[in-house]
């Protein structure tokens, strides 16, 4: 696999509409995916005391973090609405390869920071509600 830029690694949100349109979160420096997977433990006497898993079940997840600096776009302000209220909304990871993932996702964690002679900056964290798919 060809090594890829940090850069092209792009979080998109999406606008609500069906079908949906996909809008780059402007401002973001850093973006992370992490895919979690808990799996179901199905060591018996049999298994010689060896733990076994379960293949295809268990608890999947996808949680994915960025931070950048604020520029006040239409994204980032959607972001923090859905933040402020608990909205699920979908979410598009788009990357150098072409490959995209595609999901609904909560915005668990939103924080502002910022200097006096500084620009505002931002982090935030979504965790995924369903199945995130490769588009």
């Amino acid at each position: 696999m060809a090594a890829e830029k940090g850069s092209a690694f792009l979080l998109k949100i999406g606008d609500g509409a069906d079908p949906v349109s996909y809008t780059t979160i402007a401002g973001l420096r850093t973006t992370q995916l992490t895919i979690n997977g808990e799996p179901v433990v199905i060591t018996s006497k049999d298994s010689a005391g060896w733990r076994q898993l379960l293949s295809g079940a268990g608890i999947r997840s996808v949680s994915v973090s960025g931070a950048g600096v604020f520029t006040g776009s239409d994204a980032e302000l959607r972001i923090r609405d859905h933040a402020l209220n608990g909205l699920i909304d979908s979410y598009e990871l788009s990357f150098e390869s072409g490959e995209i993932m595609r999901g609904d996702f909560l915005v668990a964690r939103l924080d502002y920071s910022g200097d006096f002679n500084g620009e505002r900056s931002y982090t935030m964290s979504l965790e995924s509600s369903g199945a995130v798919v490769n588009g």
